[in-house]
C-alpha cells in the first residue's frame, strides 16, 4: 500500500513522504522529468518544486490557493508547461489559458497542450492583454512566471483587462530579474507597495527558497 495522503485541504494535492503529487490529467504521459506512482486505478506526477514555483509556495507554508476544479486561468509566462500541466491535474473541469512569448518554448507548450484539453497554448506578448482577451473573457485568476523587469507592470495591466471581480491574483516575483544588483528583500518591499499603491490587497505572501532563490511569491485580490 502507497502511503499518499491529502495535502492539507487543497483539492487534487496529495503527497507522499516529502514530495507533492497530484493526479495525473493525461494517464501515460509526462511533461518533465516527474516520476509517475500508480495505485490502484489512479495515477499520480510528482510535482517538483524546483521546477515549479507554485509547488515551492505551497510547500513553504503558502496558505492561500484560490484554484478549483472548473477555475478559469490566465497563465501569463507558460514556458514548457510544467506548472500549468499540474494547474491542468488540479483543474480537470476548468481551462488554462498558456501565454509564451518565446517561440522555443512555445513548441514544447503546444505538444503539452495536445493531450490536456484544458490547456490552451497562446503565442503573445504579456504586456498586450488586449489581444487575447477576446478568446477567454474574463477569469477567476491569473498567474504570472515572467523575468521582466516591468513584471509588474503586465501583472497589473493583465489584471485590470481580464481579471473578474473578486478574482485572485498570483505573482512569482523574480527579483533579479527586477534589478540585479539590489537586495531582494528592498526589492520585494518595493513590489509590495506598488501593488498596494494600485488598490490590491496582499492575501499572503512566501519567500520560495530553496527551492527558487530570491523569489517571493504574491497572492492578491481587488
Amino acid at each position: 500500500m502507497i502511503n499518499i495522503k491529502r495535502f492539507h485541504n487543497h483539492k487534487n494535492i496529495y503527497k507522499k513522504g516529502s514530495q507533492l503529487l497530484t493526479i495525473n490529467f493525461a494517464p501515460g504521459t509526462k511533461v518533465y522529468d516527474e516520476y509517475i506512482v500508480k495505485e490502484k486505478k489512479t495515477e499520480y506526477r510528482q510535482w517538483n518544486p524546483r521546477r515549479s514555483k507554485l509547488a515551492a509556495y505551497l510547500l513553504n507554508g503558502g496558505r492561500t490557493f484560490p484554484f478549483n476544479k472548473d477555475s478559469k486561468v490566465l497563465y501569463l509566462g507558460a514556458a514548457s508547461g510544467t506548472t500549468a500541466s499540474h494547474l491542468s491535474d488540479i483543474i480537470p473541469n476548468g481551462m488554462i489559458y498558456c501565454v509564451e512569448f518565446s517561440q522555443r518554448s512555445f513548441r514544447d507548450l503546444v505538444l503539452v497542450c495536445q493531450t490536456r484539453k484544458n490547456m490552451v497554448p497562446i503565442l503573445e506578448d504579456a504586456h498586450f492583454p488586449e489581444r487575447y482577451k477576446p478568446m477567454m473573457g474574463r477569469v477567476d485568476i491569473v498567474y504570472q512566471d515572467i523575468s521582466q523587469k516591468d513584471q509588474v507592470l503586465i501583472f497589473v495591466k493583465n489584471l485590470r483587462a481580464c481579471l473578474k471581480k473578486n478574482g485572485y491574483g498570483m505573482l512569482m516575483v523574480k527579483a533579479r530579474s527586477i534589478n540585479v544588483a539590489a537586495p531582494p528583500s528592498s526589492i520585494f518591499k518595493t513590489v509590495k507597495q506598488e501593488l498596494k499603491e494600485e488598490g490590491l490587497k496582499i492575501l499572503d505572501e512566501v519567500n520560495l527558497g530553496p527551492y527558487a532563490k530570491d523569489h517571493l511569491g504574491l497572492v492578491v485580490q481587488w
